[in-house]
C-alpha cells in the first residue's frame, strides 16, 4: 500500500517558533513602545465621545481625568475593558485638546497615536 504524501500530521496553521512566531513573541512586538491612543467615536447626531487609552500605568488616571473635565470644560469617566485595560471617555471632540495637555505635561510626542484625524 503506497503512502500518501500530500496528508502529513503537521498542522499547517501552525506557528513555527524557529521562525520567530509564536503568541510570546508576538504580545512582545506589540509592547516594544507602548504608545498613547487617542480615538474619536460618532454617538447619536453631532455628538461624539473621544477616548483615551494606554497611559502608563504610573500616572492617576482620576487625577488625570479630573484635570481634563476641568480644563476642557466636559465631562468624562473611567472604563474598564478586558483587552484594553482602563480607558478614559471625554465628551465631545477633545482630541487636539489633550495632544496639547500631554505634550504640555512632558510625554513625548511620538508615543502619543491619534486616529480619526
Amino acid at each position: 500500500m503506497a503512502t500518501i504524501q500530500n496528508f502529513s500530521k503537521d498542522d499547517p496553521f501552525a506557528v513555527d517558533e524557529d521562525f520567530g512566531g509564536g503568541s510570546e513573541s508576538a504580545k512582545n512586538v506589540g509592547n516594544q513602545q507602548n504608545y498613547i491612543h487617542i480615538r474619536i467615536q460618532q454617538r447619536n447626531g453631532r455628538k461624539t465621545l473621544t477616548t483615551l487609552q494606554g497611559i502608563p500605568k504610573e500616572y492617576d488616571l482620576k487625577k488625570i481625568l479630573k484635570a481634563f473635565k476641568k480644563e476642557f470644560a466636559c465631562n468624562g469617566t473611567i472604563v474598564d475593558d478586558e483587552e484594553l485595560g482602563q480607558v478614559i471617555q471625554l465628551q465631545g471632540d477633545q482630541r487636539f485638546k489633550i495632544q496639547e495637555f500631554l505634550i504640555s505635561e512632558g510625554v513625548p510626542k511620538a508615543t502619543i497615536k491619534m486616529h480619526g484625524a
